[in-house]
């Protein structure tokens, strides 16, 4: 059966009732945090970001004193039927090659997991690839890789719809109340930048950048192809239709593992461009999935600079990073467990005996 737009939102009508969280009781708790923050042994607003970043934490878990506790790194895999149009400096096969190398321990995201102590996950969204069972590896194989956008909607609102709820299922299948996400899928900065493009109204041009390293004429051309795409797919300007038509199962993936993240009041930690479309299309879908996000860093992608600047976002780190994975977020991850150390530890005026008048 044919699904349509009212009943793909009639069907994802649970995972989009996420709370606004800035309610009374939040704003005497804002309160507080702020008075612990300037009461701290030091000037005030003497430790920057950290301090903004502390009282985001206390606000997503509603506490005086935050704690991250079981964080998951999960990284979502899937293949784009774009792809064989030359969008990317590799071939598809990279992508499963990708996910044995994440799950053999030899990939960045692999190594900076264990660096930190968090716990990684690879989800096969829809890889073009049949993976033996083992640990570390969730098989939820949406299709083979979606289509090609050029000739047809990516996936059908079923599928979308069916890709969203898994992803909010693997979340609320695993512990802990900070989620990072990661993404493996050659030819998905197309699809963040066709999604970007669509819900943000930026030009194809200015969403559009090297991806996995193609340049020049390579880059021209893929601009013009995803201009094409756009064309092709005039008419899907609804956030799930865009999604639908122009993205990948990987990121429908993200999306309902967003949503469900902020239902559930995790610390969301996003990670580059491709995880930022897909907060991006969660954010539209329900606005207060923004509030639960930390944005880890500003990516060498050219297009999310802007693309955070359209989410109101403020990153953390800014490396020059664009490998994707869930990167960002990982190297990000010991400021956040920093933040919260300080509100838990770091001694008051009144508690260590200093004096907080000036000379």
């Amino acid at each position: 059966m044919t699904m349509d737009l009212s009943s793909a939102r009639t069907a994802l009508a649970g995972l989009l009732d996420v709370a606004d969280l800035h309610d009374e009781a939040l704003q005497t708790l804002q309160e507080r945090v702020q008075l612990a923050l300037d009461r701290k042994t030091k000037p005030q607003g003497s430790l920057g970001r950290l301090e903004s970043l502390a009282l985001k934490l206390a606000l997503i878990q509603g506490s005086e004193r935050p704690q991250l506790q079981h964080p998951q790194m999960v990284v979502f895999a899937a293949d784009h039927g774009l792809a064989a149009r030359g969008v990317s400096a590799f071939p598809s096969e990279v992508t499963w090659q990708m996910v044995e190398n994440f799950l053999a321990g030899g990939a960045a995201v692999s190594v900076l997991a264990r660096q930190h102590g968090l716990a990684l996950s690879v989800v096969d969204a829809g890889v073009k690839h049949e993976f033996a069972p083992r640990p570390g590896l969730i098989s939820r194989k949406i299709g083979w890789g979606t289509a090609d956008a050029l000739q047809e909607p990516a996936m059908s609102l079923a599928e979308c719809v069916a890709a969203i709820e898994t992803g909010a299922g693997v979340v609320r299948s695993l512990p802990g109340n900070a989620l990072l996400l990661g993404e493996m899928g050659i030819g998905n900065t197309s699809a963040a930048a066709l999604l970007m493009a669509r819900l943000t109204g930026e030009s194809i041009d200015r969403c559009t950048g090297r991806g996995t390293g193609v340049d020049g004429p390579a880059l021209v051309r893929k601009t013009e192809i995803l201009r094409q795409v756009l064309a092709r797919h005039a008419d899907a300007s609804d956030a799930l239709a865009a999604l639908a038509a122009l993205g990948g199962f990987e990121i429908a993936m993200m999306v309902g593992a967003v949503l469900q993240a902020a239902m559930e009041r995790r610390v969301i930690v996003v990670d580059g461009f491709i995880v930022s479309s897909a907060v991006l299309v969660a954010s539209r879908l329900a606005p207060a999935v923004l509030q639960r996000c930390v944005f880890s860093h500003q990516s060498d992608e050219s297009g999310h600079r802007l693309m955070l600047a359209r989410l109101e976002a403020e990153p953390l780190l800014a490396l020059g990073l664009r490998l994707g994975e869930g990167s960002g977020g990982a190297l990000a991850w010991p400021l956040l467990e920093s933040a919260c150390r300080i509100l838990a530890e770091m001694a008051s005026f009144e508690a260590a005996g200093v004096s907080d008048r000036e000379a």
